[in-house]
């Protein structure tokens, strides 16, 4: 396969990759919206919390934790990030049910100039793409107030396997296990719970497969197209090794983390 991935994101070409999904994204990501819903629920179980005064998410794309954490607090003064600036317009339908306002941050959260003293920084399936993820968490603690809540979702290292035992590492440079998360953390900021468990989707072809990928953005590390004798390789290999009941199976492998600043 040719999308092998280096080791740091390209952010022109992951940004090109999510803007050309944007339009089929939020349909297409069932597993994303799933695993925001239950970090949703986590920080709710956990924050016990009405809502919060501050809050930022980052990598909000269409806007699946941002709904579901609408759904569950109040949340006043809100920051919506995308690396995206078109994902302004498609969260706008996500804040007006809920009547709620947003500013909205375009690009990277790598740069972004953080608000102070946040009582929230949330965000799903994102962190995966950042090459230097302590650094960045160094930046969340130090915006959050005593108390803050962080409200991370990422992938373990056996997020599609499948792709990856043909060759391909699909393009995110930063998956982790559980236990890794402790070492990452900063010191300012207590673990409260890590989940990480597998989803398993069944697809009718390898090639569906690959539309799926296209069409959830998440191929942004692909450096150009196959030519027919490759994608026919691809395909006879993926059916060989990894068919089940019903067709092809794909691995997710969500890592849920929530932290708590002291």
């Amino acid at each position: 396969m040719k999308d092998l991935a280096p080791h740091t994101a390209d952010t022109t070409r992951v940004a090109r990759a999510f803007r050309r999904g944007l339009a089929s994204y939020h349909d297409a990501a069932q597993v994303q919206e799933q695993i925001a819903t239950e970090l949703a629920q986590m920080l709710a179980a956990h924050a016990q919390a009405v809502g919060f005064d501050r809050s930022v998410e980052f990598g909000a794309g269409t806007g699946h934790l941002t709904n579901a954490l609408l759904q569950r607090f109040l949340l006043d003064q809100l920051w919506l990030n995308d690396l995206v600036d078109q994902a302004e317009h498609g969260l706008q339908p996500v804040l007006d049910k809920h009547s709620a306002t947003a500013t909205f941050l375009a690009g990277p959260i790598e740069t972004l100039v953080l608000p102070p003293q946040l009582d929230l920084i949330a965000a799903a399936s994102v962190v995966q793409w950042i090459p230097d993820l302590p650094l960045l968490l160094h930046r969340c603690a130090s915006a959050l107030k005593p108390g803050g809540w962080l409200a991370l979702s990422s992938f373990g290292t056996a997020h599609f396997q499948e792709l990856v035992a043909l060759g391909s590492q699909t393009g995110a440079p930063n998956y982790m296990d559980r236990g890794a998360w402790a070492r990452v953390l900063p010191p300012q900021l207590d673990c409260v719970e890590i989940r990480q468990s597998l989803i398993t989707l069944t697809f009718e072809s390898p090639r569906a497969v690959l539309r799926h990928l296209r069409a959830t953005g998440v191929n942004g590390q692909s450096r150009g197209g196959w030519t027919r004798a490759q994608l026919a390789i691809f395909e006879d290999r993926y059916k060989e090794l990894f068919s089940v009941p019903g067709g092809v199976r794909l691995t997710y492998d969500p890592v849920m983390v929530l932290a708590q600043k002291r």
